[in-house]
């Protein structure tokens, strides 16, 4: 029995909320896992070691269903680590044909760490496989029913020879570790992981029908305002190529497809963010186009919508928010007094760390001079 269009984006909705429970700072990327799914395009998570981001992608890859893949890439990986074994009785008929059983050829979602590293002949037939669905190796002819690849880097790379292979990943997210005031959280979310109850699961099927949706969106009403956006990004130097200004429409359609949308609007533009290609560009990116990313507006995608359209607002919303509950929140005893001063320090440095002192937006401005009285005052009854 067909799956309607309600009920499949409803199914996808549930599956990413149980797949980002416990994963402290990573709810974007989880929705972008699945965003990029939809839309039928590829995703680059760039962020030092050990920020989760396998854990990320495999509890989405679990939630979405279907077949997955995952490896890590090294300079002496071998293509049949990704691709399979040679089948070695064709070989002995003459002909060179790839065992793809159980391996990346044959995966509906895929995990690539350190895509970089792998060599030149990894990285070509990876090209066919990203951007044409195809694997071709030997006499090895197949269409692939991959629906997302998340490649992930501890950084971009430097080498001109990459940025080809690069470009085909047209979102991107840039990571960074849990900050000190959410280790609480972070421990909290991990140790849940380890007993984690079964998460509700939406059928390919579902995820299916979301993409359709996405796929005959009418972009006619949005698109003006798209082109209007590139164009602002382009006055501010920041240019896209006409390849991924044309594919960051999937990204929008999948936006309002996953939102219960079949018509995108101005507030399924936020996407366009992620299309743009490093870390820097994206905080201008959010800067110039301040006025058209107000309206975003995603209910299935709350954590990537925010991020995307407010940045470093939200993490500053955020900031304050704990902030101000640690200093309502003073315990009496003495020992809890020394891990709340601590939390306090760490609200600090994050603060410090996040923002110049003359770009301290203002609801934190208050906030630091709070924090900076009370652990002065400690400080001071300390030393007496």
């Amino acid at each position: 029995m067909s799956v309607s269009f309600e009920v499949a984006a409803a199914e996808v909705r549930d599956a990413l909320t149980d797949a980002s429970r416990g994963l402290v700072e990573r709810e974007a990327m989880v929705e972008l896992v699945a965003l990029s799914a939809v839309a039928g395009e590829h995703l680059l998570v760039v962020g030092p070691p050990g920020t989760a981001k396998s854990e990320a992608v495999r509890r989405t890859a679990r939630g979405l269903g279907g077949a997955y893949f995952e490896y890590l890439l090294g300079r002496f990986t071998e293509p049949s680590e990704i691709f399979g074994p040679v089948d070695l009785r064709k070989l002995r008929e003459g002909l060179v044909e790839t065992e793809t059983a159980g391996m990346l050829p044959e995966a509906e979602v895929a995990f690539l760490d350190e895509v970089f590293l792998g060599s030149t002949a990894i990285l070509n037939t990876l090209l066919g496989l990203l951007n044409e669905r195809t694997f071709r190796r030997g006499h090895t002819r197949m269409q692939c029913p991959l629906r997302v690849c998340v490649g992930a880097s501890n950084a971009l790379p430097e080498d001109d020879a990459l940025a080809a292979f690069a470009d085909r990943f047209l979102a991107r997210i840039f990571v960074e570790p849990v900050p000190d005031p959410r280790l609480e959280e972070l421990l909290e979310g991990g140790a849940s992981l380890w007993a984690d109850a079964a998460p509700r699961v939406a059928s390919l099927a579902s995820l299916d029908v979301v993409a359709q949706a996405a796929r005959r969106a009418d972009l006619g009403p949005v698109r003006p305002h798209l082109a209007q956006a590139l164009r602002t990004l382009r006055a501010a130097g920041i240019a896209l190529s006409d390849r991924r200004a044309v594919k960051v429409q999937r990204l929008v359609a999948a936006a309002a497809a996953l939102a219960g949308r079949t018509t995108p609007g101005v507030a399924d533009l936020w996407p366009l963010v992620y299309a743009v290609p490093t870390k820097e560009a994206q905080a201008l990116a959010r800067d110039v186009l301040r006025d058209v990313l107000s309206a975003s507006e995603n209910l299935a995608l709350p954590a990537a919508a925010l991020e995307a359209s407010a940045g470093p607002l939200a993490r500053a919303q955020r900031i304050a928010q704990a902030g101000h509950v640690l200093l309502e929140s003073r315990p009496v005893d003495v020992d809890a007094v020394a891990a709340w001063r601590l939390k306090l320090e760490g609200v600090a440095r994050e603060m410090d760390a996040g923002f110049a002192p003359e770009a301290l937006p203002e609801t934190l401005r208050a906030l630091r001079g709070a924090v900076a009285a009370v652990l002065a005052e400690d400080a001071s009854t300390r030393a007496a």
